[in-house]
């Protein structure tokens, strides 16, 4: 037996006698993890599913969600995003509890803009049925020229949101000020391309321009590792999940410094700073990160 194989066995092994607390990723097709929920006529599958082409025409845009719920962990994809003049589109990467008026909620939505504009990503984060904290970041590439890897990291400490290796958002768990956290509620994972030229692009100022229909968007590698529901119940408060790890709880120093430089650079809306909706400020704005 080779050395990779024997590794390989122990490993399997391994997990056999530690299955509650084993958790898989990096599914091989998109129909692994994931299924369409809306409009599978424009969704088609690429390279045997291993990649995915998402279509917004007049007739409809469409959506896709992960077959399981998650509690913690981590999830991430490649995506292309919408070339050219994109203006009124919305391209959205995000988990949700579906639980209606107290629902969690961490949102990546990706505004589309006139040609040679910069591409905003705005993020949200629902806590216990409470939003409406959306912050907005010109992204500081194209990307529509490649994939680049969007992940949500959701542990006990912290959410954050990534941009490649770049974190543009943190949110801490500060329950002990009785700021809420999402924690007990799993979330499925979930993606949609659609219309929304009523507020997605200057407000609304800038309408979709269907002559440059059809809209396309691209994802690949999907990969989920957490807790899934259902599944083993003493998973998500397992302290030995590689995402609960001392690494992953704060930023590290080269983190924090990418983040500030986000935040300086190309952060163009912060709910936070917004007295006209908040003349009080948020008290999770000055918690830190």
């Amino acid at each position: 037996m080779t050395m990779a194989l024997r590794n390989a066995f122990v490993l399997l092994f391994s997990c056999v006698l530690a299955i509650s607390f084993c958790v898989w990723g990096k599914p091989a097709t998109f129909l692994d993890d994931f299924q369409i929920t809306w409009s599978d006529s424009h969704i088609r599958q690429i390279d045997g599913g291993k990649a995915i082409q998402l279509v917004l025409d007049q007739n409809s845009g469409c959506g896709f969600a992960s077959k399981r719920k998650y509690l913690f962990g981590r999830v991430s994809m490649k995506i292309k995003l919408i070339p050219g003049d994109s203006a009124g589109t919305v391209t959205a990467f995000y988990m949700n509890s579906d639980t209606d008026t107290v629902r969690d909620e961490l949102d990546f939505e990706f505004l589309g803009n006139r040609s040679g504009q910069p591409y905003t990503v705005q993020t949200n984060i629902y806590a216990h049925g409470k939003g409406d904290r959306e912050q907005r970041v010109n992204l500081w590439f194209d990307p529509s020229a490649d994939f680049h890897t969007y992940t949500i990291m959701w542990n006990h400490h912290h959410i954050v949101f990534y941009v490649d290796d770049v974190p543009i958002r943190v949110y801490k768990n500060n329950e002990a000020r009785n700021i809420p956290f999402p924690k007990f509620q799993p979330m499925g994972v979930y993606s949609t391309l659609w219309e929304a030229d009523d507020w997605a692009t200057r407000g609304g100022l800038e309408k979709i321009d269907w002559s440059k229909a059809p809209f396309l968007a691209y994802y690949k590698d999907f990969d989920i590792e957490g807790c899934p529901v259902p599944g083993p119940a003493s998973c998500a408060s397992n302290t030995g999940n590689w995402w609960e790890g001392s690494t992953y709880q704060a930023l590290n120093a080269m983190e924090a410094r990418r983040y500030r430089w986000v935040r300086m650079n190309h952060m163009i809306y912060d709910y936070c700073t917004d007295k006209s909706r908040y003349p009080v400020i948020p008290t999770e704005c000055i918690a830190g990160i």
